[in-house]
């Protein structure tokens, strides 16, 4: 019973005391000011740039002023006597001292002169078939805007001879040789000659593009540090730029390599072409999920972006015909067709 009575009293009426809650109130005890902030949800503060990508293109396509160029090739100059003066002046006290450790020496420094003139040579010859690439799409570009039939006979031919000696092209040079008498109209004509020499490369080239895209935004994605990012970008898009020419039969060498390289950035710089938002990736993650992503992965999908973009600009740059409107690859598709499986479909 006793027990009883003091569960009843415990459940009694209980007494608040009406002058202390005013007082918390009135600001004597905690209120909901004083509560500390809910932290925000950790998005990112604007969509990712490709800021990897950008600064890359930048670099690149930064235009040379005619005092800098002077400037380097004076360099060059000084570095290259300097240099000479002192193996010359090395190898006379060796022969002095040593007749046959300095004979030795002369023909080492003999041979690494026949070396140096031997890159020189390729890279001249290279230099010379990026230029006949170069002349064989201007002309091209004539013949098609005129329609002449001779000229578009000229710019076929002149592509037959440049893809002679390649066993991928075979098939299709056979193809055209079957097929051009019933062709007597110039536009058809370099329709046919880019439909049978140029398809197969053109899907070639396109394979290098989503390689490096993927590539790019892989390190982007993956790597932390500040200026990696920065160096794998610029260093897969040299090697897509050279693979890429290689792909339309103009090998390049180191200087020509990066000849293209500056062309293709200074045409995407001009062209202010190097911005890539989420209006375009859209179609291929679906719906705002650039906001759903971490930094990192987002930073590596608009620089994967902006790669293929720079491919495109390259296989516009290297290809002997330029493309039309309906042959023009999209970057869309090759953006959607590299990051698959890369990143997920966003959906």
């Amino acid at each position: 019973m006793s027990d009883e009575r003091d569960t009843k009293a415990r459940r009694g009426p209980v007494l608040f005391d009406l002058d202390e809650d005013a007082d918390m109130g009135a600001g004597k005890g905690p209120s909901p000011a004083d509560a500390p902030p809910v932290p925000e949800p950790d998005l990112p503060d604007a969509p990712p740039e490709g800021a990897a990508m950008q600064a890359a293109i930048r670099v690149a396509g930064r235009r040379r002023t005619a005092l800098g160029r002077w400037f380097w090739r004076l360099l060059a100059a000084l570095v290259g006597v300097f240099v000479t003066a002192g193996v010359w002046a090395f190898v006379e006290a060796m022969l002095g001292q040593n007749v046959i450790l300095g004979w030795a020496i002369t023909a080492l420094f003999a041979a690494f002169v026949v070396v140096v003139l031997l890159l020189a040579l390729r890279e001249a010859r290279a230099f010379a078939r990026l230029a006949r690439i170069d002349s064989l799409s201007r002309d091209a570009g004539a013949a098609r805007a005129s329609g002449a039939l001779d000229e578009a006979m000229d710019v076929t031919d002149r592509l037959v001879a440049l893809y002679a000696g390649r066993d991928d092209t075979r098939w299709g040079r056979e193809r055209l040789a079957e097929r051009r008498g019933d062709v007597f109209d110039g536009e058809a004509l370099l329709s046919l000659a880019e439909h049978e020499l140029l398809a197969p490369l053109d899907k070639a080239a396109a394979r290098e593009v989503q390689a490096a895209a993927r590539q790019v935004a892989g390190v982007t994605a993956l790597v932390p540090l500040a200026f990696a990012d920065v160096a794998a970008a610029l260093a897969s898009n040299l090697r897509m730029i050279r693979r890429i020419a290689e792909v339309y039969g103009g090998r390049s060498g180191t200087l020509g390599t990066w000849r293209l390289t500056r062309a293709v950035f200074s045409h995407l710089l001009a062209t202010g072409a190097i911005s890539a938002g989420e209006d375009m990736l859209e179609p291929l993650l679906g719906g705002s999920v650039l906001a759903r992503l971490s930094r990192r992965f987002g930073e590596g999908v608009v620089n994967g972006s902006l790669t293929a973009r720079v491919g495109v600009a390259a296989m516009e740059v290297c290809r002997p015909v330029p493309f039309t409107p309906e042959t023009r690859p999209s970057v869309r598709n090759l953006v959607a067709q590299s990051m698959t499986g890369l990143f997920g479909s966003g959906r």
